[in-house]
């Protein structure tokens, strides 16, 4: 879609833009260039908004472009049968300042989050995932199943919700992708799991199993102070990584809560240049980034040229 004079890419035009495999490519070097200093992303100013909803503003700069995020995420939503978030990314050019183009916000959060994500299973496991635990059954849990079909086809995801219907509509409506499925409960998660992925908005631990070798535990959904969706034991039990520490200190409910040790706490950057001890229990906890919006805005704008 135009305006006059800047194009404004809808959800499916975006997704089209951000494709899985090239979109951890270019975020495996943008987790590095931001550790480096090469972006400037402050951390995200929120804004109370109505029924309990937050207003999130993440702009982040780099010598080639700027982008700047607001959205605004409104758990309720779920209530309404509505998205949970709502934005845009605006895409600038890093000498001139200029708007080059907008991304729908929506996706580009759930396709960058998934991508990081995917970069910690292939950074924190010794193989590919054979068996996944996807906990959630919302956009965020959708964005990571397309992202598995991408990169992990020949992966089986067991899914897991508040009700085993919700569940296995989630299923039925990814039965395009050709992934092999299962259908359960967060209390009955399958011994041979590789990784389980928690992408809920629950306020209480949905994940409370010990920690163990082999098993990378992925925290995506809790994004404030007073949430966890993993239990205090995972995380003591784990080394824990995470994707912006700067960030973490204030919204990691899953951390803060389990009054994790932050001098133990390291960056998934210091994972991708030195490697992992993969005989110790690992847990990546992801809080996003305006870093990684302008990691999936240069994948936008290769996919463009």
């Amino acid at each position: 879609m135009n305006n006059s004079s800047t194009t404004i890419f809808n959800a499916r035009q975006t997704a089209e833009l951000l494709d899985f495999s090239r979109l951890v490519q270019i975020l495996e070097t943008t987790v590095l260039d931001y550790a480096s200093g090469a972006i400037c992303a402050p951390e995200r100013q929120a804004v109370p908004f109505p029924q309990g909803a937050v207003m999130l503003s993440m702009p982040a700069t780099a010598a080639d472009i700027g982008i700047h995020k607001l959205v605004n995420v409104a758990a309720s939503n779920t209530r309404l049968n509505l998205p949970t978030i709502n934005g845009l990314v605006a895409v600038y050019d890093g000498k001139t300042g200029q708007l080059l183009f907008v991304l729908d916000g929506p996706t580009v959060t759930a396709r960058r989050t998934a991508a990081i994500s995917m970069l910690s299973l292939k950074t924190f496991l010794r193989q590919a995932p054979r068996h996944i635990a996807l906990i959630g059954t919302g956009t965020q849990a959708s964005g990571h199943t397309q992202a598995i079909a991408a990169l992990f086809p020949d992966t089986t995801v067991f899914v897991a919700g508040r009700s085993i219907d919700k569940v296995r509509a989630f299923i039925q409506a990814h039965r395009h992708l050709k992934l092999q499925f299962e259908a359960g409960s967060s209390a009955s998660i399958p011994a041979d799991i590789d990784a389980v992925i928690t992408a809920t908005t629950s306020q209480i631990p949905i994940y409370d199993e010990a920690a163990r070798a082999g098993r990378l535990v992925l925290g995506v959904g809790a994004f404030k102070a007073d949430m966890a969706e993993i239990a205090a034991q995972t995380v003591l039990g784990s080394q824990v990584y995470v994707d912006d520490p700067a960030g973490a200190h204030h919204e990691a409910g899953d951390l803060i809560l389990a009054h994790a040790d932050w001098s133990q706490v390291k960056p998934l950057a210091d994972a991708l240049q030195n490697g992992v001890d993969f005989d110790r229990p690992l847990l990546f906890k992801s809080v996003g980034c305006a870093a990684w919006d302008l990691g999936a805005a240069r994948c936008a704008l290769a996919a463009l040229k």
